[in-house]
């Protein structure tokens, strides 16, 4: 039994190979195969496979890494330009989903429509109804971000623009969260958890600082030797991450992505495609498809009636809707074009593992009923498996154009 880690690994490798090139086939992205995969080998289908924590610290671990390596695909000067956008984007992507969560959260959650009627804390369904539209709020970047480098759409405005929303929608989402959990959590301090997010990007830029001037004048010292260079910036990526997320109360990706930003720029852009071009291929081979299997893993619907059914489409169509209008009107607002703010809605779209951990944490607080549970699955799985689909469709050209080249292509200095 305790080398049943490695048949797991080589049926998810194997399956999301197999099903990634299938969808390709049908001019879909490749991470939509894969999404399929682990939604067929869990326990929501044919229950080959049972998530593990080593399953789970090894998606938690590809994330990071997919995360750090799209902060060093990233234009710096373009996210620049876009941080006003951005801000816009994220604050109406968190606003009208908070609203349309907690509108369908009150026609829904009815205690005498469900079987399991007890309140949230203190009696209060109104925290319940608000922490749903919070939910709705989480944004997972990670599988646009994917889809958007295997269509070669990252860089651009719109990349930049979604990236940059991505980064902010995961503060404005830990704000939203830390003020209702504190209702029903006297231990949790609101203005001090704001301190912590400050304070993380104070230290962030200032660490940010230190280590690109230490890392140029190591680099040229030691040119003939690129591999430690990679070691390098790995400890420096993972570092980050564990300083963001144990330290700062900030979510490990968004330590990650400001990881490879600042590596982006503390070196040539020569010696960053060569560092980008060696993590993806560890991502490629093992794990992204880990990632992206683990989130189908997760899925176990269990028996639903009528009423949950329709709450579980509705609430679906919500998230999607909300997400796409919300940040969609932002677009516009900062004057991007109807195609663009489309675009960015889209990206905008996928709910992915942020939602479940913020549902699972409700859960232990009592601010979501167990019966409204399922539903919240079954719009994290569908939004997560639709968005890289809505997004080929948005980003189509009209003219053809040369496919991206493979992280393998790119791997020599």
């Amino acid at each position: 039994m305790a080398y049943q880690y490695l048949l797991d690994l080589a049926l998810i490798l194997l399956c999301t190979k197999l099903l990634g090139l299938f969808s390709q086939r049908f001019r879909m992205p490749q991470v939509v195969g894969s999404l399929v995969a682990g939604l067929l080998l869990g326990p929501a289908v044919f229950g080959i496979i049972q998530e593990t924590e080593f399953l789970k610290t090894t998606a938690s671990l590809g994330v990071i890494v997919l995360m750090f390596t799209s902060g060093m695909e990233t234009d710096i000067n373009e996210l620049k330009r876009s941080g006003k956008a951005s801000f816009l984007i994220a604050f109406a992507g968190v606003l009208v989903p908070l609203a349309g969560g907690f509108l369908v959260g009150v026609y829904f959650n009815n205690p005498e429509l469900l079987v399991n009627n007890a309140a949230g804390p203190e009696g209060s369904l109104m925290l319940q109804n608000i922490f749903l539209g919070i939910i709705l709020t989480a944004t997972s970047v990670s599988i646009t971000v994917e889809t958007l480098r295997e269509m070669g759409k990252l860089r651009g405005p719109v990349g930049s623009a979604i990236l940059g929303a991505a980064i902010i929608d995961d503060v404005l989402g830990i704000i939203a969260l830390t003020i209702v959990t504190s209702f029903a959590d006297t231990t949790v301090n609101v203005a001090l958890v704001l301190l912590k997010i400050v304070l993380f990007f104070v230290f962030a830029i200032a660490a940010g600082l230190a280590f690109a001037r230490l890392y140029r004048r190591w680099t040229c010292k030691t040119e003939e030797n690129r591999t430690q260079h990679v070691i390098v910036a790995f400890v420096f990526c993972l570092l980050l991450s564990y300083i963001a997320e144990e330290i700062f109360g900030v979510t490990d990706i968004t330590g990650a992505f400001m990881a490879g930003l600042v590596l982006a720029n503390s070196t040539s852009e020569k010696r960053t495609a060569y560092l980008a071009a060696n993590f993806e291929s560890i991502s490629f081979l093992y794990l992204s498809p880990v990632f992206f299997a683990s989130i189908g893993l997760q899925v176990e619907l269990k028996r639903m009636n009528t009423h949950i059914l329709l709450f579980a489409v509705v609430l679906t169509l919500v998230a999607v809707l909300s997400k796409m209008i919300g940040c969609g009107l932002g677009a516009k607002f900062c004057k991007y074009s109807n195609r663009e703010s489309l675009q960015i809605g889209v990206g905008m779209v996928s709910r992915g593992e942020v939602a479940l951990i913020v549902a699972t944490k409700g859960a232990d607080l009592g601010l979501i009923n167990t019966e409204l549970f399922g539903p919240v699955v079954v719009v994290v799985v569908v939004t997560t498996i639709f968005t890289p689909i809505l997004l080929k469709l948005v980003f189509k050209d009209k003219h053809h154009t040369s496919p991206p080249v493979s992280p393998q292509q790119n791997a020599q200095p």
